[in-house]
């Protein structure tokens, strides 16, 4: 009785738009800020572009420790053990397919030869893609003329970030954005699974696990592939660390706001995430010039847009949920 007291509770504060709202600007913060983390972690780790061995094994150890955060973090706070049960099983498989192996060995590799503005303007289309797998794929809402507007428009800045008008940009590559891409199609697979088994299980146990199996798996095909940490530093470990919280906290906060709030109420706060991507790379990374240049501000506009709009009619409470919560 006092657990589903506890958690009608929570339901009620976290599908508060209000709360709702702060806490999925915080994720939308931290993952803006992973772009340029990122790739100063591979900085002071000293690894280059061409290691991929390295860039896997950088991301595995990242995610193994984002997933022992979430376990212990959650274990306290729940005041039990988060042990997964037998029917969690298959649901972490999958999640630690598509949300970090798939997501994260695309990812990893790709902003390895990409810049970061490039790639937050590039993953910016994860909310729009979310959308669309949550509708096409899941049936979980509907694609309204309004999200498939807006859609168009986050695609068409993502396009215009990389097209000049002779075709693809000589700087683009299926290596660098590419990559980047097929990792946000990874995301969108993994954001409406989550919608899905957080409905009857635990989101912080659900991603807790598959955080350390992830981590697990991308940090043994690293080595298989010959990477190594060579270059360990207080300021690398400490980057390393940040990493790891970043990942532990974003996503954590936002499988709990998946499993109270329609995906749409909640990804239309997305549209701040390739922001922040794109103006820490410009600060943290020295990519001022590419960051503001006129083509760049020009993308990152029809996509935070295109964020915006697919999701407006939702968050305006035009569409009311499956579950019948308000």
């Amino acid at each position: 009785m006092m657990k589903r007291e506890k958690l009608t509770g929570m339901q009620d504060v976290l599908s508060r738009p209000v709360v709702m709202g702060l806490l999925a600007l915080f994720c939308c913060a931290l993952w803006g800020s992973a772009f340029s983390c990122i790739k100063i972690g591979y900085r002071l780790f000293q690894i280059s572009a061409g290691d991929t061995g390295s860039v896997i094994l950088f991301a595995g150890l990242r995610f193994a420790l984002a997933g022992i955060m979430v376990i212990l973090a959650g274990s306290a706070l729940q005041g039990r053990r988060l042990v997964p049960q037998r029917d969690d099983i298959a649901k972490i498989a999958k999640l630690c397919a598509f949300q970090t192996v798939f997501q994260y060995f695309f990812f990893y590799i790709g902003l390895a030869h990409a810049s970061g503005v490039k790639s937050a303007i590039i993953t910016g289309s994860n909310s729009l893609l979310t959308i669309l797998m949550s509708s096409l794929v899941f049936r979980q809402e509907k694609l309204t003329p309004a999200k498939a507007a807006g859609c168009l428009l986050g695609f068409l800045g993502v396009a215009a970030a990389n097209l000049t008008g002779g075709g693809m940009h000589q700087n683009a590559s299926l290596l660098g954005e590419g990559f980047v891409f097929l990792s946000a199609v990874s995301y969108a697979f993994s954001s409406a699974l989550i919608k899905r088994y957080s409905a009857d299980s635990d989101p912080v146990l659900l991603s807790g696990w598959q955080f350390l199996a992830g981590g697990a798996v991308l940090a043994a095909g690293g080595l298989a592939l010959g990477g190594s940490i060579r270059h360990a530093s207080y300021p690398a470990a400490a980057m390393l660390l940040y990493l790891g919280f970043l990942s532990a906290a974003a996503y954590t906060v936002w499988g709990l706001l998946l499993k109270y709030n329609p995906v749409s109420r909640v990804s239309i706060y997305g549209f701040s995430n390739p922001v922040v991507g794109v103006v820490l790379s410009a600060l943290l990374l020295g990519e001022g010039g590419q960051a503001f240049s006129a083509r760049n501000v020009a993308a990152l506009l029809l996509v935070s847009g295109g964020i915006f709009v697919v999701n407006h009619s939702a968050f305006a409470g035009g569409e009311r949920r499956k579950d019948g919560m308000d």
